[in-house]
């Protein structure tokens, strides 16, 4: 296990990809729009 490990969330920081062990992140603010429609 390491950066060549695809596997690991270090190797997908290597690589430049993402998968389970690293997930994209959500820009998405939450509980803004339900406040506003009330």
């Amino acid at each position: 296990m390491g950066k060549g490990d695809r596997r690991t969330k270090r190797g997908k920081i290597w690589r430049g990809t993402y998968g389970v062990s690293r997930p994209r992140k959500n820009k998405q603010k939450q509980n803004t729009s339900e406040k506003k429609a009330e």
